[in-house]
Protein backbone atom coordinates (compact mmCIF):
# COMPACT_ATOMS: atom_id res chain seq x y z
CA UNK A 1 0.00 0.00 0.00
CA UNK A 2 1.30 3.37 -0.75
CA UNK A 3 1.61 5.76 1.86
CA UNK A 4 2.52 9.20 2.12
CA UNK A 5 5.98 10.83 3.35
CA UNK A 6 6.41 13.16 5.83
CA UNK A 7 6.88 16.41 4.96
CA UNK A 8 7.54 19.68 7.23
CA UNK A 9 5.15 22.08 7.18
CA UNK A 10 4.50 24.80 4.09
CA UNK A 11 5.33 28.35 4.74
CA UNK A 12 2.43 30.39 4.24
CA UNK A 13 1.33 31.57 0.80
CA UNK A 14 0.19 35.17 0.99
CA UNK A 15 -2.33 34.83 -1.60
CA UNK A 16 -4.20 32.08 0.44
CA UNK A 17 -2.79 30.92 3.89
CA UNK A 18 -3.14 31.55 6.83
CA UNK A 19 -1.35 31.82 10.51
CA UNK A 20 -3.06 29.65 11.85
CA UNK A 21 -2.89 26.50 8.95
CA UNK A 22 -0.48 27.43 6.19
CA UNK A 23 -1.23 25.92 2.92
CA UNK A 24 -0.19 24.20 0.16
CA UNK A 25 -0.67 26.08 -3.00
CA UNK A 26 -2.56 23.31 -5.74
CA UNK A 27 -3.01 24.86 -9.26
CA UNK A 28 -5.30 21.64 -11.40
CA UNK A 29 -4.70 22.88 -14.84
CA UNK A 30 -7.61 21.51 -17.37
CA UNK A 31 -8.57 21.31 -21.24
CA UNK A 32 -12.30 22.79 -20.19
CA UNK A 33 -14.67 22.26 -18.09
CA UNK A 34 -17.30 20.25 -20.01
CA UNK A 35 -19.65 18.02 -19.19
CA UNK A 36 -17.02 14.97 -19.02
CA UNK A 37 -15.73 12.31 -16.56
CA UNK A 38 -12.56 14.18 -16.11
CA UNK A 39 -13.52 17.76 -15.67
CA UNK A 40 -16.55 16.40 -13.53
CA UNK A 41 -13.49 14.81 -11.15
CA UNK A 42 -12.05 18.08 -11.24
CA UNK A 43 -14.96 19.69 -9.74
CA UNK A 44 -15.06 16.42 -6.99
CA UNK A 45 -11.35 17.08 -5.93
CA UNK A 46 -11.75 20.49 -5.35
CA UNK A 47 -14.35 20.60 -3.51
CA UNK A 48 -13.61 18.05 -1.28
CA UNK A 49 -9.81 18.60 -0.44
CA UNK A 50 -9.32 19.95 2.94
CA UNK A 51 -9.10 23.40 2.80
CA UNK A 52 -6.97 24.35 5.59
CA UNK A 53 -4.12 22.28 4.57
CA UNK A 54 -4.39 23.13 0.36
CA UNK A 55 -4.80 26.37 -1.44
CA UNK A 56 -6.37 25.04 -4.77
CA UNK A 57 -6.73 26.73 -8.06
CA UNK A 58 -8.45 25.51 -11.27
CA UNK A 59 -6.89 26.68 -14.52
CA UNK A 60 -8.84 26.32 -17.59
CA UNK A 61 -7.73 26.48 -21.23
CA UNK A 62 -11.11 26.85 -23.05
CA UNK A 63 -14.16 29.25 -22.16
CA UNK A 64 -16.43 26.50 -22.03
CA UNK A 65 -16.57 25.92 -18.42
CA UNK A 66 -20.41 25.01 -17.85
CA UNK A 67 -18.83 22.56 -14.98
CA UNK A 68 -17.08 25.72 -13.12
CA UNK A 69 -20.67 26.86 -12.13
CA UNK A 70 -20.15 23.31 -9.12
CA UNK A 71 -17.02 24.65 -7.74
CA UNK A 72 -17.53 25.65 -4.14
CA UNK A 73 -15.88 29.30 -3.77
CA UNK A 74 -15.78 29.95 -7.72
CA UNK A 75 -14.88 33.26 -7.32
CA UNK A 76 -11.52 32.62 -5.42
CA UNK A 77 -10.47 29.13 -7.12
CA UNK A 78 -11.43 29.65 -10.72
CA UNK A 79 -9.16 31.29 -14.12
CA UNK A 80 -9.25 31.59 -17.19
CA UNK A 81 -5.71 30.85 -18.73
CA UNK A 82 -7.38 30.52 -22.76
CA UNK A 83 -4.84 28.58 -25.32
CA UNK A 84 -5.79 30.71 -28.53
CA UNK A 85 -4.78 28.24 -30.94
CA UNK A 86 -3.67 24.40 -31.39
CA UNK A 87 0.28 25.89 -31.21
CA UNK A 88 -0.06 29.05 -29.20
CA UNK A 89 2.69 28.64 -27.18
CA UNK A 90 2.10 31.71 -25.12
CA UNK A 91 -0.43 29.73 -23.16
CA UNK A 92 2.40 28.17 -21.25
CA UNK A 93 4.18 31.60 -20.36
CA UNK A 94 0.84 32.65 -19.03
CA UNK A 95 0.52 29.52 -16.91
CA UNK A 96 4.10 29.73 -15.85
CA UNK A 97 3.53 33.92 -14.75
CA UNK A 98 0.56 32.64 -12.76
CA UNK A 99 2.63 29.73 -11.23
CA UNK A 100 4.80 32.10 -9.76
CA UNK A 101 2.36 34.97 -9.04
CA UNK A 102 0.76 32.01 -6.60
CA UNK A 103 3.75 30.55 -5.58
CA UNK A 104 2.81 27.17 -6.49
CA UNK A 105 3.86 23.98 -4.74
CA UNK A 106 1.99 21.50 -7.32
CA UNK A 107 1.00 21.88 -10.75
CA UNK A 108 -1.57 18.98 -11.78
CA UNK A 109 -3.04 18.68 -15.43
CA UNK A 110 -6.02 17.10 -16.72
CA UNK A 111 -6.22 16.31 -20.61
CA UNK A 112 -3.44 16.26 -23.04
CA UNK A 113 -3.29 20.22 -24.11
CA UNK A 114 -3.17 20.71 -20.42
CA UNK A 115 -0.55 18.61 -20.03
CA UNK A 116 2.06 19.80 -22.09
CA UNK A 117 1.17 23.61 -21.20
CA UNK A 118 1.41 22.53 -17.26
CA UNK A 119 4.90 20.23 -17.47
CA UNK A 120 6.85 23.06 -19.55
CA UNK A 121 5.22 26.09 -17.53
CA UNK A 122 5.96 24.22 -14.19
CA UNK A 123 9.45 23.93 -15.23
CA UNK A 124 9.40 27.32 -16.32
CA UNK A 125 7.89 29.02 -12.76
CA UNK A 126 10.84 26.68 -11.30
CA UNK A 127 9.15 25.76 -7.66
CA UNK A 128 5.85 23.09 -8.71
CA UNK A 129 6.01 19.79 -8.60
CA UNK A 130 4.17 18.42 -11.98
CA UNK A 131 1.96 15.73 -11.48
CA UNK A 132 0.37 14.25 -14.80
CA UNK A 133 -3.28 12.48 -14.49
CA UNK A 134 -3.89 8.97 -17.16
CA UNK A 135 -7.58 8.71 -17.63
CA UNK A 136 -8.02 6.06 -19.96
CA UNK A 137 -6.36 3.20 -21.64
CA UNK A 138 -6.56 1.51 -25.30
CA UNK A 139 -6.77 4.38 -26.95
CA UNK A 140 -4.57 5.94 -30.05
CA UNK A 141 -2.55 9.31 -29.51
CA UNK A 142 -1.86 11.38 -32.51
CA UNK A 143 1.72 11.34 -34.02
CA UNK A 144 1.72 15.02 -32.51
CA UNK A 145 0.60 13.92 -29.21
CA UNK A 146 2.60 11.26 -28.88
CA UNK A 147 6.18 13.86 -30.25
CA UNK A 148 4.89 15.82 -27.60
CA UNK A 149 5.02 13.93 -24.72
CA UNK A 150 7.82 12.54 -25.28
CA UNK A 151 9.73 15.30 -25.54
CA UNK A 152 8.57 17.00 -22.28
CA UNK A 153 8.98 13.68 -20.57
CA UNK A 154 11.92 14.64 -18.80
CA UNK A 155 9.42 17.60 -16.74
CA UNK A 156 6.74 15.09 -15.49
CA UNK A 157 7.36 14.18 -11.69
CA UNK A 158 4.69 12.10 -10.80
CA UNK A 159 1.31 10.57 -13.14
CA UNK A 160 -2.03 9.44 -10.98
CA UNK A 161 -4.01 7.48 -12.82
CA UNK A 162 -7.59 5.84 -12.05
CA UNK A 163 -6.54 2.43 -12.77
CA UNK A 164 -4.15 0.15 -12.83
CA UNK A 165 -4.74 -0.85 -16.43
CA UNK A 166 -4.06 3.02 -17.57
CA UNK A 167 -1.06 3.06 -15.58
CA UNK A 168 0.26 0.35 -17.43
CA UNK A 169 -0.88 1.71 -20.75
CA UNK A 170 0.04 5.02 -19.86
CA UNK A 171 3.56 3.66 -19.12
CA UNK A 172 3.79 1.67 -22.22
CA UNK A 173 2.71 4.06 -24.43
CA UNK A 174 4.80 7.16 -22.63
CA UNK A 175 7.87 5.67 -21.68
CA UNK A 176 7.66 6.49 -18.39
CA UNK A 177 9.10 4.17 -15.52
CA UNK A 178 6.30 1.86 -13.69
CA UNK A 179 7.00 3.45 -10.49
CA UNK A 180 6.17 7.00 -11.65
CA UNK A 181 2.45 5.84 -11.37
CA UNK A 182 0.51 6.46 -8.50
CA UNK A 183 -3.15 4.54 -8.67
CA UNK A 184 -6.17 6.31 -7.31
CA UNK A 185 -9.98 5.23 -8.77
CA UNK A 186 -12.42 7.84 -9.28
CA UNK A 187 -14.84 8.86 -6.48
CA UNK A 188 -18.10 10.29 -6.11
CA UNK A 189 -20.04 12.77 -4.03
CA UNK A 190 -22.10 10.31 -2.29
CA UNK A 191 -24.39 12.60 -0.80
CA UNK A 192 -25.23 13.94 -3.96
CA UNK A 193 -25.51 11.08 -6.04
CA UNK A 194 -28.11 8.65 -3.69
CA UNK A 195 -31.09 6.64 -3.44
CA UNK A 196 -34.34 9.07 -4.07
CA UNK A 197 -38.14 9.54 -5.09
CA UNK A 198 -38.03 10.92 -8.78
CA UNK A 199 -41.90 9.99 -9.73
CA UNK A 200 -42.03 13.72 -10.71
CA UNK A 201 -39.45 13.31 -13.51
CA UNK A 202 -40.67 10.45 -14.56
CA UNK A 203 -44.32 11.91 -15.27
CA UNK A 204 -42.72 14.66 -17.00
CA UNK A 205 -40.99 12.57 -19.19
CA UNK A 206 -43.62 10.79 -19.75
CA UNK A 207 -42.50 7.19 -19.00
CA UNK A 208 -45.30 5.15 -16.93
CA UNK A 209 -44.49 3.55 -13.86
CA UNK A 210 -44.51 -0.25 -14.54
CA UNK A 211 -41.46 0.69 -17.12
CA UNK A 212 -38.67 -0.60 -16.27
CA UNK A 213 -35.54 1.84 -17.30
CA UNK A 214 -32.21 0.99 -18.43
CA UNK A 215 -29.58 4.12 -18.51
CA UNK A 216 -26.44 4.81 -20.37
CA UNK A 217 -24.97 7.91 -19.26
CA UNK A 218 -21.85 8.67 -21.68
CA UNK A 219 -20.71 11.10 -24.21
CA UNK A 220 -21.28 10.29 -27.80
CA UNK A 221 -17.91 9.07 -28.64
CA UNK A 222 -16.68 5.56 -30.14
CA UNK A 223 -15.32 4.33 -26.83
CA UNK A 224 -18.41 4.33 -25.49
CA UNK A 225 -20.03 1.62 -27.22
CA UNK A 226 -23.33 2.88 -27.61
CA UNK A 227 -24.16 0.35 -30.84
CA UNK A 228 -23.42 -2.63 -28.28
CA UNK A 229 -26.50 -1.73 -26.23
CA UNK A 230 -28.29 -0.91 -28.78
CA UNK A 231 -27.53 -4.69 -30.73
CA UNK A 232 -28.36 -5.85 -26.96
CA UNK A 233 -31.70 -4.08 -27.43
CA UNK A 234 -33.14 -6.14 -30.22
CA UNK A 235 -33.23 -8.91 -27.95
CA UNK A 236 -34.29 -7.01 -24.33
CA UNK A 237 -37.04 -5.45 -26.02
CA UNK A 238 -38.30 -9.05 -26.83
CA UNK A 239 -38.02 -10.63 -23.42
CA UNK A 240 -38.95 -7.00 -21.68
CA UNK A 241 -41.19 -5.71 -24.06
CA UNK A 242 -42.27 -2.67 -22.15
CA UNK A 243 -38.77 -1.43 -21.47
CA UNK A 244 -37.36 2.00 -22.27
CA UNK A 245 -33.61 2.94 -23.19
CA UNK A 246 -32.61 6.14 -21.44
CA UNK A 247 -29.47 7.90 -23.06
CA UNK A 248 -28.28 10.90 -20.79
CA UNK A 249 -24.86 12.71 -22.72
CA UNK A 250 -24.33 14.21 -25.64
CA UNK A 251 -21.92 15.17 -28.21
CA UNK A 252 -18.46 16.90 -26.77
CA UNK A 253 -17.77 20.38 -26.89
CA UNK A 254 -16.98 21.25 -30.60
CA UNK A 255 -17.42 17.68 -32.28
CA UNK A 256 -14.44 16.51 -30.65
CA UNK A 257 -13.63 12.67 -30.73
CA UNK A 258 -16.28 12.17 -34.02
CA UNK A 259 -18.87 12.65 -31.50
CA UNK A 260 -20.97 14.11 -34.20
CA UNK A 261 -20.61 11.02 -36.17
CA UNK A 262 -21.34 8.65 -33.30
CA UNK A 263 -24.65 10.66 -32.49
CA UNK A 264 -25.80 9.90 -36.15
CA UNK A 265 -24.75 6.86 -36.26
CA UNK A 266 -26.92 5.99 -32.74
CA UNK A 267 -29.91 7.30 -34.43
CA UNK A 268 -29.04 5.43 -38.11
CA UNK A 269 -28.89 2.05 -35.52
CA UNK A 270 -32.54 2.76 -33.40
CA UNK A 271 -34.56 3.52 -36.80
CA UNK A 272 -32.85 0.45 -38.79
CA UNK A 273 -33.60 -2.08 -35.36
CA UNK A 274 -37.30 -0.28 -34.83
CA UNK A 275 -36.12 0.93 -31.30
CA UNK A 276 -37.39 4.03 -31.80
CA UNK A 277 -40.39 4.02 -29.57
CA UNK A 278 -38.36 2.47 -26.76
CA UNK A 279 -35.46 5.34 -26.56
CA UNK A 280 -35.44 8.84 -25.06
CA UNK A 281 -32.62 10.98 -24.90
CA UNK A 282 -32.12 13.55 -21.78
CA UNK A 283 -28.74 15.28 -23.40
CA UNK A 284 -26.61 16.55 -20.75
CA UNK A 285 -28.19 17.31 -17.28
CA UNK A 286 -26.60 19.68 -14.54
CA UNK A 287 -28.36 17.47 -12.16
CA UNK A 288 -27.78 14.18 -13.85
CA UNK A 289 -28.13 12.39 -9.99
CA UNK A 290 -32.11 12.45 -10.87
CA UNK A 291 -31.74 10.68 -13.95
CA UNK A 292 -29.76 7.84 -12.14
CA UNK A 293 -32.99 7.86 -10.11
CA UNK A 294 -35.49 7.25 -12.62
CA UNK A 295 -33.16 3.94 -13.90
CA UNK A 296 -33.85 0.35 -12.95
CA UNK A 297 -30.02 -0.49 -14.15
CA UNK A 298 -27.37 1.44 -16.19
CA UNK A 299 -25.24 -0.05 -19.03
CA UNK A 300 -21.89 0.86 -19.60
CA UNK A 301 -20.46 -1.50 -22.90
CA UNK A 302 -17.31 0.75 -23.03
CA UNK A 303 -14.54 -0.36 -25.29
CA UNK A 304 -12.14 0.67 -22.83
CA UNK A 305 -12.36 2.72 -19.46
CA UNK A 306 -10.14 4.19 -16.77
CA UNK A 307 -12.37 4.06 -13.59
CA UNK A 308 -16.04 5.18 -15.15
CA UNK A 309 -17.54 7.82 -13.20
CA UNK A 310 -20.90 6.52 -14.25
CA UNK A 311 -20.56 3.37 -12.76
CA UNK A 312 -19.96 5.07 -9.59
CA UNK A 313 -22.48 7.56 -9.58
CA UNK A 314 -24.78 4.87 -10.75
CA UNK A 315 -23.93 2.29 -7.75
CA UNK A 316 -24.33 5.77 -5.22
CA UNK A 317 -27.85 5.75 -6.24
CA UNK A 318 -28.55 2.24 -5.69
CA UNK A 319 -28.48 1.10 -9.18
CA UNK A 320 -26.74 -1.79 -10.53
CA UNK A 321 -24.29 -1.31 -13.44
CA UNK A 322 -24.25 -3.94 -16.14
CA UNK A 323 -20.27 -3.53 -17.69
CA UNK A 324 -18.16 -4.67 -19.73
CA UNK A 325 -14.85 -6.40 -18.75
CA UNK A 326 -12.44 -3.76 -19.62
CA UNK A 327 -9.38 -1.74 -17.74
CA UNK A 328 -10.65 -1.96 -13.62
CA UNK A 329 -14.55 -2.27 -14.38
CA UNK A 330 -14.25 -6.02 -12.67
CA UNK A 331 -12.56 -4.26 -9.61
CA UNK A 332 -14.59 -1.18 -9.84
CA UNK A 333 -18.65 -3.27 -10.33
CA UNK A 334 -18.13 -6.47 -8.44
CA UNK A 335 -19.75 -9.04 -10.49
CA UNK A 336 -22.58 -10.39 -8.80
CA UNK A 337 -23.16 -8.05 -6.19
CA UNK A 338 -23.34 -4.66 -7.47
CA UNK A 339 -23.64 -5.63 -10.97
CA UNK A 340 -22.92 -7.78 -13.60
CA UNK A 341 -19.39 -7.90 -16.21
CA UNK A 342 -19.93 -9.30 -19.46
CA UNK A 343 -16.95 -10.08 -22.20
CA UNK A 344 -16.88 -7.06 -24.13
CA UNK A 345 -18.59 -7.09 -27.35
CA UNK A 346 -20.72 -9.90 -26.26
CA UNK A 347 -24.24 -8.92 -27.23
CA UNK A 348 -25.78 -11.99 -25.84
CA UNK A 349 -24.40 -12.17 -22.46
CA UNK A 350 -25.08 -7.97 -21.75
CA UNK A 351 -28.74 -8.93 -23.39
CA UNK A 352 -28.71 -11.66 -20.81
CA UNK A 353 -27.51 -9.86 -18.03
CA UNK A 354 -29.78 -7.18 -17.95
CA UNK A 355 -32.86 -9.09 -18.86
CA UNK A 356 -32.13 -11.27 -15.69
CA UNK A 357 -32.18 -8.07 -13.27
CA UNK A 358 -35.09 -6.53 -15.20
CA UNK A 359 -37.17 -9.68 -14.19
CA UNK A 360 -35.96 -10.78 -10.60
CA UNK A 361 -36.93 -8.30 -8.29
CA UNK A 362 -35.37 -9.92 -5.65
CA UNK A 363 -32.02 -9.75 -7.28
CA UNK A 364 -32.24 -5.99 -8.30
CA UNK A 365 -33.02 -5.44 -4.65
CA UNK A 366 -29.69 -7.33 -3.44
CA UNK A 367 -27.51 -5.66 -5.63
CA UNK A 368 -29.03 -2.35 -5.06
CA UNK A 369 -28.12 -2.25 -1.45
CA UNK A 370 -24.85 -3.59 -1.80
CA UNK A 371 -24.43 -1.21 -5.13
CA UNK A 372 -25.20 1.82 -2.68
CA UNK A 373 -22.68 0.55 0.28
CA UNK A 374 -19.71 -0.85 -1.90
CA UNK A 375 -19.71 3.50 -3.38
CA UNK A 376 -19.98 4.51 0.40
CA UNK A 377 -17.23 1.77 1.62
CA UNK A 378 -14.61 2.22 -1.20
CA UNK A 379 -15.32 5.99 -3.68
CA UNK A 380 -16.33 8.99 -1.51
CA UNK A 381 -15.05 12.45 -2.85
CA UNK A 382 -13.39 12.35 0.54
CA UNK A 383 -11.39 9.24 -0.36
CA UNK A 384 -10.29 10.72 -3.32
CA UNK A 385 -8.98 13.60 -1.83
CA UNK A 386 -6.79 12.23 1.05
CA UNK A 387 -5.50 9.94 -1.62
CA UNK A 388 -4.80 12.47 -3.81
CA UNK A 389 -3.51 14.76 -1.14
CA UNK A 390 -0.87 12.01 -0.30
CA UNK A 391 0.28 12.20 -3.72
CA UNK A 392 0.90 15.95 -3.51
CA UNK A 393 3.02 15.80 -0.40
CA UNK A 394 4.97 12.66 -1.66
CA UNK A 395 5.40 15.43 -5.03
CA UNK A 396 6.53 18.40 -3.04
CA UNK A 397 8.91 16.20 -0.98
CA UNK A 398 10.48 14.87 -3.89
CA UNK A 399 10.98 18.45 -5.64
CA UNK A 400 11.88 19.95 -2.17
CA UNK A 401 14.50 17.33 -1.45
CA UNK A 402 15.45 16.68 -5.19
CA UNK A 403 14.88 13.33 -4.53
CA UNK A 404 14.11 10.66 -7.75
CA UNK A 405 11.76 7.73 -7.61
CA UNK A 406 13.82 4.82 -6.45
CA UNK A 407 13.87 1.54 -8.86
CA UNK A 408 12.81 -0.55 -5.86
CA UNK A 409 9.69 0.97 -5.77
CA UNK A 410 6.41 -0.77 -6.48
CA UNK A 411 5.26 -0.52 -9.61
CA UNK A 412 1.69 1.43 -10.10
CA UNK A 413 2.07 2.19 -6.57
CA UNK A 414 -1.81 1.98 -5.18
CA UNK A 415 -3.34 4.32 -2.50
CA UNK A 416 -6.18 1.36 -2.42
CA UNK A 417 -6.13 0.02 0.93
CA UNK A 418 -5.42 -4.40 0.72
CA UNK A 419 -8.68 -6.57 0.76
Amino acid sequence: MFVSPSISPAATNPKCGNDVHPQRVVVIVVSDLEFGGAQRQVIELVNHLNEDEWCVYVCSLASYVPLAESLNKRKQRFRLILRQSRFDFTVVLRLARFLREVQADVVHSYLFDAAIAARLAGKLAGRAAVIDTERNTGYTLKKIEAIAFRLTRWCNDLTIANSRAGAAFNSKVLGHAPENYRVIHNGVDVNRFKPQEESQLRQKLKIAVDQPIVGMFASFKPQKNHSLLLRAAREIVQRVPNVRFLFVGDELYKGMSESVEVKRTINELIDSFNLRRHCLFAGNQAQVERYYNLCTLTALPSLFEGTPNAALESMACGVPVVATDVSDNAYVIPDGKAGFIVPSGDEQMLANRICRLLTNEAELARMSQTARQWALDEFSCQRLAEKTAAVYHEAINLKLTGRTLRRESVPFASTEAPR
